[in-house]
């Protein structure tokens, strides 16, 4: 059998780099299994050439460490021996953070740590909602990550909430985080639990709630920031010199959309994971979930506060654009009245009867166009003075 090869990879590096995902849904036979999934690629010649398991693990693992009371073992650990390393300390377990991996990476390390294949498959195509599942002793957290996209003008095509997925396969000595995207990076998240070795002592799900704690602050923030885009917004709606497009009100509610299904969701997970019958959660660590569920509790009431003020803004301009509608035909009818006026005295002295009073009167013609003037004038007064033009 292939001996196993150590990774080579200082200790902190960013969980930076990239995988690729396949463009459609995988085929895989009937009986298939993490045992007895396996891996090859094709050489130019079109022949298949297997490739060593570590070649295979090398663009999706990021980061393995071993930690024993709390502090993380030296060296580069493959992460089938430092799993056995922990198995046979009473306080080890390891973390292994893998980014966008694919599905052939991922069956092998489902065959060492016992993975359900049900959570792999959803592990790999990264398309899950918020949620809590439980396979054998390996409890399978899924969360959806936001990023705020900065930019200097809200448009009608601006991306103001990108998103991602982390999930997180947490067993009785092991914890597989599994990252897509970039919208919420591990590495910062593993110095800072490294730095406090009384939580980690608590075990895998210490990694869980630190992980999961980093993605709800990022909701946090997203939101704090999405509130000066909503007061943009507002101002251009009430702002009479501003066009306020309504495309760009569409725009941002269906980036709230998509922030709402990352955070929403994500409430009854966090619910079953701070509620007393869980023995699966110390007790230690649930009190730090809860703190968790608060800040969530909070991003909700937010999002949920936005979404009303998008509808009361969507509603406001659409108010706004019948108004304005309103207002152009009274200038409309206002300006054909006057016109009206010159219309009905041109066409009775259009008649070209031969007897018709006034048609021998020498000033008739100046006399007729003064009159036409002066009524439309005091027409026009009157429609200014009571707002139609």
């Amino acid at each position: 059998m292939t001996e196993w090869v150590r990774r080579a990879r200082p200790t902190g590096q960013d969980d930076g780099q990239v995988g690729s995902l396949g463009g459609g849904r995988t085929p895989r036979p009937r009986n298939w299994s993490p045992v007895r999934a396996m891996t090859r690629r094709l050489s130019p010649d079109g022949s298949q050439l297997a490739r060593t398991p570590a070649e295979r693990r090398r663009n999706a693992v990021v980061d393995c460490a071993l930690y024993l009371d709390g502090r993380r073992q030296a060296g580069d650990w493959d992460y089938a021996e430092a799993l056995a390393a922990a198995r046979s300390a009473e306080t080890g377990f390891v973390w292994l953070g893998l980014h966008e991996p694919e599905l052939a990476e991922m069956t092998e390390i489902a065959t060492t740590y016992g993975l359900h294949e049900l959570a792999v498959e959803d592990a790999v195509k990264a398309q899950q909602r918020p949620k809590l599942e439980r396979f054998g002793d390996v409890n399978f957290l899924v969360l959806r990550t936001a990023r705020y996209c900065e930019h200097t003008e809200l448009t009608e095509t601006s991306d103001v909430v990108e998103t991602g997925q982390v999930m997180l396969f947490i067993g009785p000595h092991f914890v597989i985080s599994v990252r897509h995207g970039d919208a919420c990076r591990l590495a910062p998240v593993r110095e800072e639990l490294e730095a406090r070795q009384e939580l980690l002592l608590h075990g895998p799900w210490a990694v869980a709630y630190a992980i999961t704690d980093r993605v709800v602050d990022l909701y946090l923030e997203v939101a704090d920031q999405l509130e000066d885009d909503m007061d943009v917004l507002e101002t251009e709606v009430f702002d009479r010199q501003s066009s306020g497009r309504i495309q760009r009100i569409y725009q941002m509610k269906r980036e709230l959309v998509e922030f709402k299904r990352a955070v929403m969701p994500l409430q009854r997970p966090l619910l079953t994971l701070t509620t007393q019958m869980n023995r699966d959660v110390p007790k230690e660590v649930r009190r730090y979930f809860r703190d968790v569920q608060d800040h969530l509790s909070r991003t909700v009431e937010l999002v949920n506060s936005y979404d009303d003020l998008l509808n009361s803004i969507l509603q406001a301009r659409l108010a706004q654009v019948t108004v304005d509608q309103n207002n152009d035909m009274r200038k409309i009818a206002a300006w054909a009245a006057i016109a009206a006026v010159w219309t009905a005295i041109a066409g009775i002295y259009g008649m070209n009867f031969e007897f018709m009073p006034e048609l021998k009167v020498t000033y008739g013609y100046p006399v007729v166009l003064a009159l036409m003037l002066g009524i439309s004038l005091a027409l026009y007064r009157w429609f200014r003075r009571n707002d139609w033009l």
